[in-house]
């Protein structure tokens, strides 16, 4: 990537897509004008969140994205993607998403974490568990930035992996609720909408958790105490409209809800 009055590529595609989150609409996909890989994506995605902090808000935790076998296949990847969570992304439970600063929102039930220690780099199944301190059910609103969700790979990185919002049921002692394969259901209005099992989550969340550590890693950064990790989709996104009420479900997990307005 390159330009003729030597403005940054990595800080204008930034601030491309995040002027395009604020305004509420779509943006061009940074491959269709930039010759952009995985790695200068995650860049992107960096100087996006930069951005968001320069505001005010703060990085809580991480999402992680094309973690079924069936997206990984659809994109051409064999790994796993992530985005960075802000405080400013956090539904309250039950509480109220505004959808008129959405583009096509869209929403998935969910498997949370909650980490009690610091976390990163290669680790174990076992250290994994050990740096839970709890777990819950949750849903996570879905926002491209790109029209019809159309994205390649680099483009839905730079856009911190369409991350738009989350909420988070109650938290549970990560001892007693193993999820490696829980039942996973969505209402809209009291209308069952979709089923799915926590073991879509590459086979069992935990993996998902121990790919993020390996990831963050990567970046230069860590898992911290308080973090939450949204371990991926149970179901496919559905779409998300106003003026609704939507409840997930898990089992031995309880439930996240929140309204649409």
């Amino acid at each position: 990537m390159s330009d003729a009055h030597d403005v940054d590529p990595v800080a204008a595609l930034a601030a491309r897509l995040d002027e395009a989150a604020l305004a509420g609409r779509t943006a061009e996909r940074p491959t269709d004008t930039a010759d952009l890989d995985p790695a200068t994506a995650y860049r992107v995605q960096r100087a996006v969140i930069e951005r968001r902090i320069a505001r005010g808000e703060a990085p809580i935790g991480v999402k992680m994205g094309f973690t079924s076998r069936a997206k990984m296949i659809q994109m051409g990847v064999d790994d796993v993607i992530w985005g960075l969570l802000t405080d400013a992304m956090l539904i309250e439970e039950g509480g109220v998403l505004d959808t008129a600063g959405l583009i096509q929102p869209r929403i998935e039930p969910e498997i949370a974490f909650l980490i009690g220690r610091p976390l990163a780099g290669a680790i174990t199944p076992a250290e994994a568990v050990r740096a839970v301190a709890g777990v819950a059910v949750a849903y996570e609103v879905l926002d491209s930035r790109y029209a019809d969700f159309a994205f390649t790979l680099p483009d839905v990185i730079a856009d911190n992996a369409s991350a738009a919002g989350f909420g988070v049921g109650p938290w549970r002692d990560p001892g007693a609720v193993d999820p490696a394969n829980l039942g996973l259901l969505v209402e809209i209005d009291g209308r069952p909408v979709a089923t799915g099992s926590s073991a879509a989550i590459l086979g069992n969340p935990l993996r998902s958790l121990i790919a993020a550590a390996r990831l963050v890693a990567e970046a230069g950064l860590e898992l911290r105490p308080g973090w939450i990790v949204l371990a991926g989709a149970a179901t496919a996104a559905l779409p998300l409209p106003k003026g609704v009420h939507v409840r997930v479900s898990a089992a031995g997990l309880g439930r996240a809800e929140v309204n649409t307005r």
